[in-house]
């Protein structure tokens, strides 16, 4: 309110002086508001029972590791969007080298015959055989001469393959070849002999399969040839390469795998089997299971000598053992013997069914010759190794084992 002051020669008998107050606004300053954040600081730090530099430290590292989490997260969104732009510019790519048609329409939509789908059939490789009959002795032989370009098996870019031999729909004979170490090109060379009658020459099928071996697990088949037996001109040997084919649904009866370890040790005499397990065993019970055990027969020149077996597992197809058998063979021995294991599945209230069986020895064949070798070259050490089980019948009709063996001792009276 304005000041009132009287002059002299005013007419109004008094003055009136009213006082005059300075509101002013103190506004607080950058330094002011910069001292307070440092004390408020200080006062922080100082209530950390750490000294300065540790604390320092401790949040130059978190702030390192935060720098680096987000530095990881941008590089991860980076390569998605890179990869999905790379698959949609692939997907996008059409191939028109295959593409017969001659109007525009059929660049659009080209005729069935013209779509490339992509083949299933897998290249397996090929196999060079020979087929040879004789006539006067009814004797089928087959050649396996050697086998190129097999499809690889292992992560190595390579295989372990052998050959089985046998005919349909009579499989009384088995046979298989030695296996060859890290090829895609085995050089077999190797012959097998069938007695075949001629009339059931022409109904007969020749099988010949090509397996990666395995020592600890199932042998995986490459590949297989089916030659039609009626189909063959005899009048010459025939032979010739020939394209692995798929294996066939209709494959031979499976009877399951066997797994036991050998060991020998010439200076004792011992032979040593453990029979370990078994696994995809034929089912012989109504309920679809078994009651499986082994046999183990020891044969000294082809005569019974020595049995052994296992206990009983009951309503089992994959059986645990782990059962050891030791038999007294001498060295002179040990060149003589077969070592036949058989399963079997037990009944209480009939007789005892064969499952499958099998035979070591040193005129056995493929991978049971092959353990059998790898055992006396391997003196004093176990060796196990998986086997898939045969028919009695394809066994029985290549070791045919006599009764039981005569007593050296024995006199005539």
């Amino acid at each position: 309110m304005p000041a009132l002051h009287s002059s002299p020669n005013s007419s109004h008998p008094f003055t009136t002086t009213l006082p005059v107050t300075d509101y002013s606004i103190t506004t607080p300053t950058n330094s002011t508001l910069d001292q307070a954040a440092a004390n408020l600081v200080n006062d922080l730090l100082n209530k950390i029972p750490l000294p300065r530099w540790a604390i320092y430290t401790i949040f130059a590292v978190g702030v390192l590791l935060i720098l680096i989490c987000c530095l990881c997260i941008c590089c991860k969104c980076c390569c998605k969007g890179n990869k999905k732009k790379h698959q949609k510019k692939k997907n996008e790519k059409i191939n028109l080298s295959k593409v017969n048609g001659k109007t525009t329409t059929s660049l659009v939509q080209p005729d069935v015959a013209d779509v490339g789908y992509g083949s299933t059939k897998q290249h397996r490789g090929k196999l060079l055989y020979s087929l040879d009959y004789n006539a006067a002795q009814s004797e089928l032989t087959v050649g396996i001469k050697q086998a190129d370009g097999l499809k690889s098996m292992q992560l190595g870019g390579s295989s372990d393959p052998y050959v089985k031999v046998y005919t349909c729909p009579d499989k009384s004979k088995t046979f298989e070849t030695k296996v060859f170490r890290n090829t895609l090109k085995p050089a077999f060379n190797e012959r097998f002999s069938f007695q075949i009658s001629k009339s059931s020459l022409l109904k007969s099928t020749v099988v010949m399969q090509i397996f990666e071996f395995h020592r600890f697990t199932k042998h995986h088949i490459i590949g297989e040839l089916r030659v039609e037996l009626c189909n063959v001109d005899w009048n010459h040997v025939m032979e010739e390469w020939q394209d692995l084919a798929e294996p066939a649904e209709f494959e031979e009866e499976n009877l399951g795998d066997i797994c036991f370890s050998l060991r020998y040790v010439p200076t004792a005499s011992k032979l040593t089997m453990v029979v370990l397990e078994a696994k995809g065993l034929k089912p012989m019970d109504t309920g679809g299971s078994s009651d499986p055990y082994v046999k183990v027969h020891l044969a000294l020149d082809k005569r019974k000598w020595k049995k052994k077996k296992t206990s009983i597992k009951k309503k089992t197809l994959n059986p645990y053992y782990n059962e050891s058998f030791t038999f007294n063979v001498s060295f002179d021995q040990i060149q003589r013997v077969h070592l036949v294991i058989s399963v079997w599945d037990h009944d209480a209230m009939s007789r005892n069914d064969a499952m499958g069986k099998i035979f070591l020895g040193c005129d056995a064949s493929g991978n049971q010759l092959k353990h059998w070798a790898d055992m006396l070259s391997n003196p004093r050490r176990p060796v196990a190794q998986w086997h898939s089980l045969l028919s009695a019948e394809q066994v029985n009709s290549t070791l045919t084992l006599k009764r039981k063996t005569p007593l050296q001792n024995k006199r005539p009276l």
